[in-house]
């Protein structure tokens, strides 16, 4: 008998149909006359129950069942007589695939920590909140590249491996065949590269960034999503060493244009979670209730739902860098030293709790920043007449800050090559994109959208080690 998903089977109604099911034990429970098994096989957040009348042969069966356990059940659809359910499934013939040792198991029917958890990875998708997070992602990356075909985008596979560093920050993974144990190094003490697979030194890229504006400017709209990969020694909640950026690139957008693209790409992407995915949005809602339950209302998040409504209902508010810098400056907590980094003046960088002070206690609603100092950001952003300031965006949500930062592109060679100069970037390293802006350079503006960032937003989870399957961080490679 073909296998019918539970997900499949919720939906049913045809009461007396025979089907076959199979997935893992999530609990087994039951009286002296019957047993009761809820099974889920990962299609949907919810489980099927399956009641199993006891006789001798079900009784040895069952003895191997156990959570853990994986399980195919020939079985007939009835009508639930319990709440909750539409649905269940009367057993006749069960099967057990996999045992799971019920004393070795680690993950019986308790609540677990995130940190458990993460040192059960290999397991921790058959929790519900793991389960329930992995489908989201799945929706997201199929909602991003919808989004970019239905506009028109064209996708690009950017090089993992390359010898440039599109940030200019220098927190870059090397890559490189040379024996660890005697490198070449020339008579300056300098490494020797020559010998090495690419006859340079090359790292792990940061940034599809610089490729997909090559792409651009020939055929107008593209977009790249990929792994990015930072060597930052940081082991916060909101750092990975391995993260997927969705970098799209465009021909002939100003800044304007781009701040457009990048709302409406996120609302909708939004809009796409809330029509596919509610029954995972609605237990991650749950679960973010039950842990803030004890905390003060005004340290609680907003609730899951309520949150991605309050940006999708939202215009987006659209203010400079100077803008913000004053409203920062005379705000109750810059004055009164609530923040950890107090704003004495212009051209301070902005930390998340500014950020988050303009879109959740001053706007009350997303926020895109513009026009930042030159001084604080990368080499390849518009420079604007002033002289002082680029044409930057940064897009502000509550509870995450930042979730996009883009930019209209310098276009002009002699700016770009005068700010590659000022930043001590090897030229050798960058006369391919620098040529761009010799033949044909027209105006051209992107943005980078951490996908994890994007994931943390979605699901309401704290810490970006939960919104990736298997998380890169230092001293953290194990799966």
């Amino acid at each position: 008998m073909k296998r019918t998903e539970i997900k499949t089977l919720l939906s049913s109604t045809d009461y007396g149909k025979a089907v076959n099911l199979k997935g893992w034990v999530r609990t087994k429970r039951g009286s002296k006359n019957v047993a009761f098994i809820a099974l889920n096989d990962g299609s949907t957040i919810k489980n099927v129950q399956v009641v199993v009348d006891l006789n001798p042969e079900m009784e040895g069966v069952l003895e191997n069942v156990h959570t853990g356990a994986a399980l195919s059940i020939d079985g007939v659809i009835i009508e639930s007589p319990g709440s909750g359910q539409q649905v269940e499934v009367q057993a006749k013939e069960i099967d057990v695939l996999g045992p799971a040792d019920p004393e070795e198991y680690p993950l019986q029917p308790k609540k677990h920590s995130l940190e458990f958890l993460r040192e059960k990875a290999h397991l921790r998708f058959r929790t519900n909140t793991f389960g329930a997070i992995t489908r989201i992602r799945h929706a997201m990356i199929f909602a991003v590249h919808k989004y970019f075909n239905d506009n028109g985008f064209y996708n690009i596979h950017t090089p993992i491996i390359t010898a440039s560093d599109a940030e200019g920050a220098g927190e870059m993974f090397q890559v490189t065949t040379l024996n660890l144990n005697n490198i070449p190094k020339g008579d300056d003490g300098e490494i020797d590269f020559n010998d090495d697979f690419f006859g340079k030194a090359t790292n792990l890229t940061v940034s599809g960034q610089l490729e997909a504006e090559l792409a651009a400017l020939a055929l107008s709209k593209v977009y790249t999503f990929g792994p990015t990969f930072r060597a930052e020694n940081s082991n916060t909640s909101r750092h990975l060493a391995e993260f997927w950026m969705i970098e799209p690139e465009m021909a002939f957008y100003d800044i304007h244009d781009d701040m457009d693209l990048a709302e409406d790409m996120l609302k909708y992407l939004i809009q796409y979670a809330l029509d596919n995915c509610m029954d995972d949005l609605e237990f991650l809602s749950k679960r973010l209730l039950d842990e803030e339950k004890n905390k003060k209302a005004e340290d609680r998040s907003m609730e899951l739902i309520e949150k991605l409504k309050f940006v999708l209902d939202q215009k987006f508010e659209r203010i400079t860098y100077t803008e913000a810098i004053d409203i920062l400056r005379n705000s109750k907590p810059n004055k009164k030293k609530r923040f950890q980094f107090v704003i004495e003046g212009w051209g301070a960088d902005l930390q998340s709790e500014h950020e988050r002070y303009l879109v959740e206690k001053h706007f009350k609603k997303p926020v895109i920043l513009t026009d930042y100092p030159r001084e604080i950001k990368a080499f390849y952003m518009k420079q604007n007449d002033d002289g002082k300031t680029v044409r930057a965006l940064d897009v502000l949500f509550p509870q995450i800050g930042e979730i996009i930062g883009g930019s209209q592109r310098e276009d002009d060679y002699d700016k770009l090559y005068a700010r590659i100069k000022e930043m001590d970037i090897p030229e050798e390293s960058m006369w391919w994109y620098l040529e761009t802006r010799k033949f044909g350079s027209v105006t051209h503006a992107g943005f980078g959208l951490g996908f994890e960032r994007l994931m943390l937003f979605m699901t309401g989870m704290g810490n970006i080690r939960d919104v990736i399957p298997f998380p890169r961080s230092p001293q953290n490679c194990e799966f």
